[in-house]
C-alpha cells in the first residue's frame, strides 16, 4: 500500500512506498514454522528476498522448519482453503 505525502508550497505529491518489517529476532512468537508457497521459498534461497506467510509474517527463512512446530494461525488458515485450489502449492517454512 502507498501513501501520498504532499509536498509544501506544491499540488503534486511523493509517492512513498513502505518498507516490510523482516523478522531477525527469536522471541517466542518467531519459533513456529509457517505456510509459504513452494516457488516463493525457491526464490527467496536464490535472491535472499523475503517471503510472506499465510499469517502474514514476513522474513527471509534460513533455518530447517521441520524443528519448529507448525504455526498454529497458518495451519488454521490453510485448513480452512478448499483442498486442491485457489492458493497454490504450500510448504511449511521457517526460521527460528
Amino acid at each position: 500500500m502507498s501513501t501520498l505525502e504532499p509536498e509544501r508550497g506544491a499540488g503534486t505529491g511523493t509517492l512513498v512506498e513502505p518498507t516490510p518489517v523482516v523478522s531477525n529476532g527469536d522471541g517466542d512468537h518467531e519459533r513456529f514454522a509457517h505456510y509459504v508457497q513452494k516457488d516463493k521459498i525457491m526464490e527467496s534461497a536464490l535472491s535472499g528476498s523475503p517471503v510472506v506467510a499465510l499469517c502474514g509474517k514476513v522474513w527471509v527463512p534460513g533455518r530447517d522448519p521441520k524443528k519448529y512446530p507448525v504455526c498454529p494461525m497458518c495451519k488454521e488458515i490453510f485448513e480452512s482453503m478448499p483442498a486442491g485450489g485457489g492458493g497454490g502449492d504450500k510448504d511449511k517454512s521457517g526460521k527460528k
